[in-house]
């Protein structure tokens, strides 16, 4: 049996017929029995697909055939095959829902504006260089913090992208304005925009990492600066980068170690609860017993 692998990706570039993409990537991908959420805006293309190697190879050649996804970053991991139940193919206003389409400038170089691209061999030499001064500001909503993070970083208090935009004009974060700022995120697509919306309101030195925690982990594993493990938008949850992870999340009922969320078992409640195996078994159908919850966003990648 073949291999079963997950690509991440994206590509900010102009799109003017976004209906002829969807249906070229949705074509693509159904002759070649790939399964996976896509998003294609007049920004460009999002996506988390998964299948098997050999197949997504040929996938990555036919979308690279594209003139403004040549320079796409495809980022493999490893699958099971069961990650997804359907291929999910949709036209958006944005690539990632910050809330105003019109914010974020693109050309065929990419987000007009954003934070420098380091690459993780980069990023280390930074803090090497820097050391205490270097901050590094977590891309992505609270909860994917709670299971593994850079260490100290900043967690902003957030549900969802756009909150972004809001937290960072709103004077909460001026104190590091000054400070290489180092913003990462799971494939690094949220950062090229949040990167943009700093340099635009005043911080002086800001990076982004080049291909996401995904690269990073990729290069370091358990022996960088990052810890805890990745959470992911798809069916495998939470990934690790070696067989030493540490784990940080705890359990929202018992406190105990986990890294693992569960959907809240309540009528009408869409929470992910990060919950132990033991405590996962507790019926709360009369009432959500964890303390931090947070909404799935289906449509959230990467």
């Amino acid at each position: 049996m073949e291999p079963q692998k997950i690509l991440l990706y994206y590509g900010f570039t102009p799109i003017q017929d976004t209906a002829a993409v969807r249906l070229w990537q949705r074509t693509l991908c159904e002759s070649l029995g790939i399964k996976g959420r896509i998003i294609v805006s007049a920004q460009g293309i999002n996506g988390t697909v998964g299948g098997e190697m050999e197949t997504l190879k040929k996938y990555v050649s036919q979308t690279k055939k594209y003139p403004g996804f040549k320079k796409i970053d495809f980022k493999w991991s490893n699958g099971t095959g069961n990650e997804f139940s359907k291929l999910s193919v949709k036209v958006k206003d944005e690539l990632v829902a910050f809330g105003d389409p019109s914010a974020v400038k693109v050309n065929e170089d990419g987000v007009v504006g954003g934070g420098k691209h380091l690459k993780p061999y980069d990023v280390q030499k930074l803090v090497e260089e820097r050391g205490d001064e270097v901050v590094f500001f977590d891309g992505r909503n609270a909860y994917e913090a709670k299971i593994g993070k850079f260490k100290n970083a900043v967690i902003a208090d957030v549900t969802r992208s756009r909150d972004f935009v809001r937290e960072i004009k709103s004077g909460k974060y001026d104190h590091i304005k000054d400070k290489p700022v180092v913003t990462y995120c799971t494939g690094g697509i949220r950062c090229e925009i949040i990167s943009a919306v700093m340099v635009e309101n005043g911080f002086k030195e800001v990076y982004q990492i080049e291909g996401g925690i995904v690269k990073y982990g990729k290069k370091y594993g358990d022996k960088g600066l990052w810890e805890g493990s990745l959470y992911t938008f798809d069916g495998r949850m939470a990934v690790d980068f070696s067989s030493k992870t540490k784990v940080i999340g705890q359990c929202e009922l018992c406190e105990k170690p986990t890294k693992y969320y569960t959907n809240c078992s309540r009528i009408g409640c869409h929470a992910l609860v990060l919950q132990c195996d033991e405590c996962a078994q507790i019926d709360v159908s009369n009432g959500c017993t964890h303390k931090y919850s947070r909404s799935f966003n289906p449509d959230l990648i990467g």
